[in-house]
């Protein structure tokens, strides 16, 4: 009998960091799929070397309820680790390894569900989405978003089981990932004020994007809310300078902008921008040269999906709850929601307290309550 916990080993041995490719344990869930009778569709990206995969067990004439997870995991480089990252360890009451909350514990549960919802005759599908490069921006799922637009039929609602303790979220922030390439003027730092130091104006820079998250803070009423409700906009990286005798003539800053559904990132963007065009210009009376472009690297749409809709009363029923949520980290489900016009919650095992750090776990009573949830879908999907 295929038991999850079997499953989750296997996926937890697959290094799947965002930088590797996927497709050894793509291959893995497609035969194990195939070996029950399932068969799959596999995207795979230009070079090959990473896949979504997507697959439907029951009807294929009406829509049904999707089930996604993301493949990829976030690195284990400078952390910690008392355990193997990439063995599954049971220890007591917990399962440990890169990926057991995020996100592969669920996509384990789901993997699960799939072959024992094929023994059986649905009346309404139960689909699949596994994608590839969740962690670095949602950018492996939209050729599989692509692929549900063009589809005769769509499913008709989807959970997406990033870590929620169980609890059925409605809404997360979106986030647009940007980059600017703030230009100066090169010289010998002997005479440094003879130049543009690229640094000083990203600087600059930076000020403007620490006044603006400031401003909205204050704005929201909320600025001492641990949960932090409103906009954000966060400076990650700065790169700059060759030596330290020379004035560096460039400098970028990658931040990003994450919001709720009711704010526009790109007419924030469009504020900063016109706060910096005042700082370029005034550069410009001395060095000609001098500028700072943006370029958005990648986006994702927030979730809000209304707390009275058919896909949270369903999922409630399935957890025998009343209660929504919110969650802080962005995810696939805004993506699905807007693209695809997917209604989506996210609703999976294990706390994200767990996720992105050494010694990652997932309690195992929460994957078997997963696996409880995903049995109660499958009676119901029985059920005319």
């Amino acid at each position: 009998m295929l038991t999850t916990e079997a499953v989750l080993e296997k996926l937890i041995s697959f290094d799947t960091t965002s930088r590797n490719p996927n497709m050894e344990l793509i291959d893995y869930i497609a035969e194990l799929l195939k070996q029950n009778g399932i068969d799959s569709v596999v995207l795979h990206n230009d070079d090959k070397t990473k896949a979504n995969l997507y697959t439907t067990v029951g009807p294929t004439d009406r829509g049904g309820v999707m089930l996604s997870g993301h493949t990829d995991v976030v690195p284990i480089d400078g952390q910690n680790w008392t355990v193997a990252p990439f063995t599954l360890t049971k220890d007591n009451d917990r399962y440990y390894g890169r990926g057991t909350t995020d996100m592969k514990g669920f996509v384990a549960s789901a993997i699960v569900a799939a072959v024992n919802a094929s023994k059986q005759i649905l009346h309404t599908p139960l689909h699949l989405a596994f994608s590839y490069d969740e962690e670095i921006g949602c950018v492996g799922v939209h050729s599989l978003i692509d692929m549900l637009n063009k589809a005769p039929v769509k499913p008709a609602m989807c959970i997406v089981g990033e870590p929620t303790s169980l609890k059925v979220a409605t809404k997360h922030k979106g986030k647009s990932a940007i980059i600017a390439h703030c230009t100066g003027t090169e010289g010998h730092s002997a005479m440094a004020p003879n130049y543009q130091n690229a640094i000083h104006l990203a600087s600059d820079l930076i000020s403007i994007l620490r006044t603006t998250q400031q401003d909205i803070a204050n704005k929201s009423g909320q600025a001492d809310d641990r949960s932090v409700p409103y906009t954000t906009v966060h400076v990650g990286r700065v790169h700059a300078g060759q030596a330290l005798n020379i004035v560096p003539n460039l400098c970028t800053v990658n931040f990003e902008i994450r919001h709720p559904a009711s704010d526009d990132p790109l007419a924030i963007l469009a504020d900063i921008k016109n706060q910096t065009k005042a700082l370029v210009d005034q550069a410009r009376k001395r060095y000609t040269d001098v500028d700072i472009t943006f370029e958005v690297l990648n986006a994702y749409p927030a979730l809000d999906t209304a707390v009275d809709s058919e896909v949270v009363r369903f999922v409630q029923s399935l957890l025998d709850t009343s209660e929504t949520s919110f969650v802080a980290f962005g995810t696939e489900g805004g993506l699905f929601s807007q693209k695809a016009g997917v209604s989506t919650v996210v609703c999976g095992p294990g706390s994200m307290e767990q996720g992105h750090k050494p010694d990652e776990f997932l309690e195992i009573q929460q994957l078997q309550q997963c696996d409880n949830m995903l049995e109660q879908l499958i009676a119901r999907l029985i059920t005319p």
